[in-house]
């Protein structure tokens, strides 16, 4: 560790979290150690917190004191982690019908969110305090696991409008201080990559982080240019928010000379599980349950897959229990060789962000369509459809107050990202069925691959 790194993890960044409110640091301190603890402790611990947390629910969130009374479900008789069984799941439909009521009451300061989810229907929640010091100081332990920490060079690869909008003289000098370079996943043009290539080159960094789908793509382009990338020194590569393939992995790993961490999570469902140098996904058990359930809601066996349900136990502000997330994975029942008893997440599947290409070829991530839609009013439920590189269709729930005006607001936007020429089709329509897996893809590409990529190639 250099000495600006630890002028970094001991002083710049536990200064900043101070400053928040949050308790990151402490909680780092807590979460190096327990990681360790025999399984029985580590359960024994778990079970504690989740009685602990649910009896602060049922006292002070509406939602859930209506809904444990109708139950006759007394927090205090939780004694395993299966109690969280006899509570319903938690869809999206229910924090938005009832969204005030799952506000604690006296609850600190929120934050607003929006996320389009995997659904592709708006969600908006609030995190206090205390989730958002518990998620950093989860990531914090798993970026320590592959060798590098707060304050080594980091270029992160990103597309949400929080992390692109609110570049601040605070923020900017911030991400200075601890060395963070930000590039922006949503534009993959041919002259922006030969950017993002010659400023990872320039940077250095230690570690990358973004989505696998627009590391791949960099790699890839670094490899058509004959720019060799495995000679900087990077240490890891970290990726989340879609599902890595084994072909993903391989290029990035090859093509910048790392190892690559796949992690998964999300920002409603939090910082859920995190790959270990020995090859697993540990789930952050200390804050998350992770249950996976059959599609009638009964638990599935082991090595069964089902769709993934998480309990957030650091969420008392604004709490999240048993909420589905839509993604499908299997839990793991076997021990870590690395030593850590944190659970396992055998696999995770689906949850993967199509790309989409413009009329001139850029290449750019499905997140620069779905930002367009998700914070529209009245918009219940949408799918994004490229049909080829001259129609894009949209299908569209929406009810009051979306109006004409809305759907001409989509109609340019998403022509000053394809291009002036492509046809953009905005269908309403009652009701978006899912595909025959049960998931919800809100951007469908069907523009082959292969031409995406040429296409880059003729412009470049």
């Amino acid at each position: 560790m250099s000495l600006y790194t630890k002028l970094c993890t001991g002083l710049i960044f536990p200064l900043h979290e101070r400053f928040k409110g949050h308790s990151t640091v402490a909680l780092h301190e807590r979460l190096e150690a327990s990681q360790w603890w025999p399984a029985a402790r580590l359960e024994a611990f778990r079970v504690e917190r989740l009685r602990g947390f649910l009896a602060h629910v049922g006292r002070t969130v509406p939602y859930y004191r209506d809904c444990f009374r109708a139950l006759e479900f007394d927090p205090a008789r939780v004694d395993s982690l299966a109690s969280l069984g006899r509570l319903p799941l938690l869809s999206k439909a229910e924090l938005r019908a009832y969204g005030e009521a799952f506000k604690a009451e006296g609850h600190g300061p929120l934050t607003r969110y929006n996320t389009g989810g995997s659904s592709g229907e708006p969600l908006i929640f609030y995190m206090g305090r205390e989730r958002k010091s518990h998620d950093v100081a989860a990531k914090w332990r798993a970026t320590r696991w592959w060798g590098v920490d707060i304050g080594d060079p980091e270029l992160v690869v990103w597309g949400s409008p929080i992390e692109l909008g609110a570049q601040d003289r605070i923020r900017r000098l911030r991400d200075g201080l601890l060395r963070s370079h930000l590039l922006p996943a949503f534009e993959m043009s041919p002259a922006n990559l030969d950017r993002f290539v010659a400023t990872i080159r320039r940077v250095r960094p230690a570690m990358l982080f973004g989505y696998p789908s627009s590391l791949a793509l960099i790699a890839q382009h670094a490899r058509r240019k004959g720019v060799a990338l495995d000679d900087l020194g990077i240490r890891v590569a970290f990726v989340t928010s879609e599902r890595l393939y084994d072909t993903q992995r391989e290029i990035i790993s090859t093509t910048f000379g790392c190892p690559v961490a796949n992690g998964y999570g999300a920002r409603d469902a939090g910082f859920i599980a995190h790959e270990c140098p020995a090859g697993s996904l540990h789930i952050s058990a200390e804050d998350i349950v992770v249950e996976t359930v059959r599609r009638d809601g009964s638990p599935t066996a082991p090595g069964e897959a089902g769709e993934i349900v998480v309990t957030h136990m650091a969420t008392g502000d604004f709490p999240f229990v048993r909420y589905r997330t839509g993604d499908v994975g299997v839990l793991g029942d076997n021990a870590c060789t690395c030593g850590r008893t944190l659970p396992v997440l055998a696999e995770v599947q689906g949850r993967s962000t199509d790309f989409v290409v413009a009329r001139d070829g850029t290449v750019m991530h499905g997140l620069a369509l779905i930002y367009t839609i998700r914070d529209l009013p009245g918009v219940e439920a949408f799918r994004i459809v490229q049909q080829s590189l001259d129609r894009t269709e949209v299908e569209l729930v929406a009810v009051p107050p979306f109006g004409p005006e809305h759907e001409s607001r989509i109609v340019r936007d998403f022509k000053a990202r394809l291009g002036e020429s492509v046809e953009v089709a905005v269908r309403r329509v009652p009701y978006i069925a899912p595909e025959k897996s049960g998931k919800f893809r809100y951007v469908v590409s069907r523009v082959d691959p292969q031409h995406q990529e040429s296409m880059a190639h003729a412009h470049s």
